[in-house]
């Protein structure tokens, strides 16, 4: 059964850290004026806050950091197909250099980018503002779901759970 869920305030960022946390990785786009796909970027979330913004880490001198500059319109696309789920964000981005922030957020795995660590001289974090989002959301696993499609077949009644809807911030 699919139901559309509308979200707001609390019930979105909720929703949107869910989501996030579960997936993790997006295609980060930049250039939103060129529309064909070569400004966009698998990059890792680092958290959601209370507020609902999405934290990464990123090198100052990139191309993604200098499209920002230019333009602070984004767009993210989590995708994970195993679980049925999806989100969409449009958002602004900012470029913050604040060492305590940096500190905050730090993780190992960033190492990998960052071989300085946090002193790193080209670490930089973006912080995205949702202005308007959208998910899709399968409840169960690939197998599961499967296995619900192949009976709603055979009964002709969908029993696949599934919600969508917008999350508003």
């Amino acid at each position: 059964m699919n139901t559309t869920e509308n979200l707001v305030n609390k019930e979105a960022i909720d929703k949107l850290k869910s989501l996030v946390n579960d997936i993790v990785i997006c295609l980060f786009c930049t250039d939103l004026k060129t529309d064909d796909g070569s400004t966009c970027r698998p990059m890792s979330a680092i958290k959601v806050c209370d507020q609902g913004n999405i934290w990464f880490f990123s090198e100052k001198d990139s191309d993604k950091n200098k499209a920002i500059v230019s333009d602070k319109n984004v767009q993210l696309f989590f995708s994970h197909p195993a679980k049925g789920s999806y989100l969409v964000v449009n958002g602004e981005a900012q470029i913050i250099l604040d060492k305590t922030k940096i500190e905050e957020l730090w993780t190992p795995v960033a190492k990998i980018w960052f071989k300085e660590g946090k002193d790193d001289p080209n670490i930089s974090i973006i912080k995205v503002t949702p202005t308007t989002a959208y998910y899709w959301d399968t409840e169960g696993n690939r197998m599961t779901n499967f296995i619900k499609m192949a009976a709603s077949v055979v009964t002709g009644t969908n029993l696949v759970n599934s919600e969508e809807g917008s999350i508003t911030l």
